[in-house]
């Protein structure tokens, strides 16, 4: 995982009859409820007391190597 200002890159393996989307939404739900848990003035701060966008992108690993996608999120920090 890698946290930027304005968006996250997490790198997740699951069992394939496991939706990407469900990920996502899981992934969303249980952050939002435990920061929103540990700081009670985070909900007065967002839009419409929402912490995460509905949006998201994501990206299947196919043919590149783990290492490939590692580094990458890696190489984020520096742009």
């Amino acid at each position: 995982m890698e946290i930027m200002s304005d968006h996250v890159h997490l790198f997740a393996t699951a069992h394939p009859k496991i939706s990407p989307s469900y990920i996502v939404k899981m992934a969303k739900g249980i952050t939002g409820r435990l920061l929103l848990k540990e700081f009670d003035n985070l909900k007065q701060q967002l839009y419409k007391g929402h912490l995460w966008n509905k949006s998201y992108y994501i990206e299947t690993q196919g043919n590149i190597s783990e290492e490939s996608v590692k580094q990458y999120i890696e190489n984020q920090k520096d742009n």
